[in-house]
């Protein structure tokens, strides 16, 4: 017994030791949930990939397609391509580690932060925005009202350029909230009384994360979700990226030119591959991003004065399709980046296309490919 006493006595004296030199040990920003990874038959695999690659082969890439896509079932990968030249002028072409702008597809990730500072107590969907910024001349907008549309601001893709911004001059988020205090453009429409998408809306959200959070929100966004969730290649594009960055192209090949408008975060601005936006897509299933009453929140439609298939939730469009199913989507277009990010939560199947050079078939093939593993028509079966 008393060998054993002395024992314990020695392994707190080395702990303490260990522990106490100075460093502080970090908290994990988020705890990853895992869940049991589903396994695909090779037989399945084999089914699901011809079946998608008859279907691409078809209507997307016999063309001048140059971009990444994945489509998984269960989480599991059953088509790959990466296509074309991540940089033209140096011939380095495209690899499963090349990260694109996802654009608007960027807005769940700003919506899942805003939403997991709601969790912590941080936030309330329906503090307004002058709580965060006093004297913020649109009294009647709230963080709910930001996150879904319905807060009835201009663009600032618009009104910045009309107000005489140089559009060399690269802007920033708090370059659009001083523009929105100063020049107090006009409101498209009263808060929440109609749906207005507006990219104005997510720079704002961009910014009440970086003053409840204390964190710049690439850093933000890096600490809580893009490491914790295993996102190597994933970051959130600043000014100071710009030289090494993966650039896009037109329809004809022509490299797009920076301006104004590619300054800000929030509403566009996320770089990443499909593998992450795969692990970002599992993270919803286990409840590593949020808890799953603000999960379920998320995806409840919230403009309904007009009957419709099409909504839009707290950072992602929703479609309902007459017969029951329900597809979570984001589609993003910024410059040649063109994105389709969709979830069939029914049939566990993921669609990620991702493109650096214009490409507008991507959202209508993306769209026509749900029916490939559910009926997505909108008629019952008993329909003709």
């Amino acid at each position: 017994m008393k060998n054993f006493f002395l024992f314990v006595l020695l392994s707190v004296i080395v702990w303490s030791c260990q522990s106490g030199k100075g460093e502080t040990v970090a908290k994990p920003a988020a705890l990853v949930k895992t869940t049991p990874v589903p396994t695909l038959s090779e037989k399945e695999k084999k089914k699901y990939h011809d079946i998608v690659a008859n279907y691409l082969n078809a209507n997307l890439l016999r063309g001048r397609f140059s971009g990444s896509i994945l489509i998984a079932k269960d989480g599991v990968p059953v088509f790959e391509e990466y296509i074309g030249y991540k940089n033209k002028s140096t011939k380095d072409t495209l690899t499963a580690e090349t990260p694109l702008q996802i654009a608007s597809t960027s807005k769940p990730f700003t919506a899942a932060a805003v939403l997991r500072l709601v969790q912590e107590g941080k936030v309330k969907l329906d503090d307004p925005m002058s709580l965060f910024f006093p004297g913020f001349p649109y009294t009647d907008i709230t963080v709910r009202t930001l996150l879904n549309h319905r807060s009835g601001l201009p663009n600032y893709l618009y009104y910045m350029e009309d107000g005489g911004w140089d559009r060399k001059l690269l802007a920033t988020n708090k370059d659009v909230l001083s523009t929105l205090m100063n020049w107090q453009p006009n409101k498209a429409y009263r808060a929440n009384s109609n749906f207005n998408y507006c990219n104005t809306n997510y720079v704002l959200l961009a910014l009440i994360i970086e003053k409840q959070s204390g964190l710049p929100f690439p850093e933000y966004m890096k600490r809580n979700f893009f490491d914790p969730l295993g996102m190597k290649n994933t970051y959130i594009h600043t000014i100071e990226d710009s030289a090494r960055t993966t650039p896009s192209y037109d329809g004809y090949g022509s490299e797009w030119q920076l301006d104004f408008s590619d300054g800000p975060y929030g509403d566009k601005n996320v770089y990443s591959t499909p593998r992450d936006l795969l692990k970002w897509d599992q993270a919803w299933y286990n409840g590593a991003v949020i808890s799953q009453p603000l999960v379920d929140s998320a995806f409840l439609p919230y403009s309904n004065e007009r009957r419709s298939t099409h909504n839009y939730g707290l950072g992602w469009r929703l479609l309902f399709v007459p017969n029951g199913k329900k597809v979570i989507y984001h589609n993003g277009r910024w410059h040649g980046f063109n994105s389709a990010f969709a979830r069939l939560t029914d049939e566990k199947i993921t669609i990620i296309m991702l493109t650096n050079k214009f490409n507008r078939n991507v959202y209508s093939v993306s769209r026509k490919m749900y029916n490939l593993f559910g009926n997505y028509d909108g008629k019952d079966q008993g329909q003709e």
